[in-house]
């Protein structure tokens, strides 16, 4: 007890150290936007005409016409990733679908088609390997809200929670090597971490959505996620929400912060450079967790609205939960900062990954095919196995929807499957992103794209998906 309470002060210490130092920055600096544009055109005008359509306990309905709303069912509460209309109208012209499919997979480049024909994609590519080897390579569209800039073979785009599997892909690196044990206490590698009543709370709790953390509770500055150190120090301060271990919710904006401190602790390197030397430049994967200004010009807008939802709920204290879930600090889901250069520079690997399509199916292609692929090995089939193997599932504390994880995986599930095999693995991202592999057809996948839809089940990467199975 006197050491947990000795650890509380040194958290609490280097986290008002750290809170104070990113106020300073954020007072001084001005933030720059990318060239994005105003979302009036998109949420002018009323919604009469559309009937809403049933939803599970928190799934987002939908509004049965060319205009889609994610609210809560039953009495119209918005909820979290809601409050703003993704435009899903049909169009009269396809984009023209470049790239290269084999004629196994025709099928995909038609459901793409569709996806811009009747679901109204503004940008997107998708992306597959069969036993290691490109068999789609798929794009098309807009870059930009005003489509002015065509998407390229190059083109990369925030795939927010699809980087959370990449985070657990570099902790289980160190696994791997045996430099982190899974089932020990955090605070081994983290000693700050052991505050508030976190002593034994492991490193697997982290992975599979059981620490209790999903939140900080103390109102946080602009901007403070791009302070590594303030919100680490912040999440070591934190009591958990719920009992360690006894329950799983979605650690939707904390997660990356916490395996990323995991692996800065043990590896000496920041989550950028590590992931960037140990996973993606041996594959050859465009794929970044911050990324520099000489990229801008391939970087796709996100086109989420600039004002972040209302957290409504009739539970006091589950609004209080999803506020700071999604909104604490402010900025920190995107709303208004996702096109930002301060944005795409930071290091948030739950939310901020850059990516192709073609960089994340590489990536999923080794853990298809048993952890190494073209000379490069980056787990062994044993840890692989381990990190598919179920950890969590059944209703979400944070998401009140089943969800199922392994470590740092999602697991598919018949609410949302990977395909049509049990060990199907990998992890979506907000608004339809996705990558997964699927190690009995030795398959992977990718989508990526920047005009968000419905965030639960999402109409376009389902028809894709459906389409690559159709044709095996």
């Amino acid at each position: 007890m006197r050491n947990d309470g000795r650890r509380r002060v040194a958290s609490e210490r280097a986290y008002a150290e750290a809170r104070s130092r990113a106020s300073a920055i954020t007072a001084s600096t001005p933030v720059q936007r990318a060239a994005v544009h105003s979302t009036a055109p998109l949420t002018r005008g009323a919604l009469t005409g559309y009937r809403q359509s049933d939803s599970g306990p928190l799934g987002p309905p939908t509004l049965e016409g060319t205009l889609e709303l994610e609210i809560s069912a039953g009495n119209g509460r918005v909820v979290p990733w809601a409050g703003r209309i993704a435009r899903m109208a049909p169009v009269a012209d396809v984009p023209e679908i470049r790239g290269s499919c084999d004629e196994r997979f025709a099928g995909v480049r038609s459901a793409l088609a569709r996806n811009f024909r009747d679901h109204g994609e503004v940008g997107a590519a998708v992306a597959i390997t069969i036993e290691g080897r490109l068999v789609v390579d798929l794009w098309a569209g807009w870059a930009d809200r005003i489509r002015t800039r065509p998407w390229q073979r190059d083109t990369l785009v925030n795939v927010f929670s699809v980087g959370k599997a990449m985070a657990a892909l570099s902790l289980l690196v160190l696994v791997e090597r045996g430099q982190v044990d899974l089932d020990a206490p955090a605070a081994r590698y983290w000693p700050e971490f052991a505050a508030r009543g976190k002593s034994e709370v492991t490193v697997h709790m982290l992975l599979c959505h059981r620490a209790g953390l999903p939140a900080i509770r103390r109102s946080l500055p602009r901007f403070a996620m791009y302070d590594w150190e303030l919100m680490t120090s912040a999440l070591a301060a934190e009591e958990p929400w719920w009992e360690p271990g006894r329950t799983h919710g979605y650690h939707v904006n904390t997660f990356g912060f916490l395996i990323g401190e995991i692996v800065r602790r043990v590896s000496g390197e920041n989550i950028g450079a590590f992931f960037r030397r140990e996973v993606a430049a041996p594959l050859g994967a465009d794929f970044h967790f911050g990324i520099g200004p000489e990229h801008d010009q391939r970087i796709a807008d996100y086109l989420f609205g600039d004002e972040p939802p209302e957290m409504v709920d009739d539970d006091d204290e589950r609004q209080f939960l999803l506020r700071h879930v999604y909104l604490n600090p402010p900025g920190l889901s995107g709303f208004g900062t996702v096109n930002t250069r301060a944005w795409r520079a930071a290091e948030m690997p739950s939310t901020n990954g850059h990516a192709s399509a073609r960089a994340v199916a590489r990536i999923y292609s080794v853990l298809a095919c048993g952890g190494a692929i073209d000379g490069v090995r980056l787990l062994r089939t044993e840890t692989i196995e381990r990190a598919i193997a179920e950890a969590s599932s059944g209703p979400d504390l944070v998401l009140r929807r089943p969800s199922r994880f392994g470590l740092g995986f999602q697991l598919t599930q018949p609410e949302r499957p990977l395909g049509t095999n049990p060990r199907s693995f990998g992890h979506f991202g907000a608004g339809g992103s996705l990558g997964f592999a699927d190690p009995d057809e030795q398959l992977a996948f990718a989508y990526t794209m920047n005009q968000p839809g419905p965030r639960w089940q999402n109409p376009r990467n389902r028809g894709l998906i459906d389409a690559v199975y159709a044709s095996l």
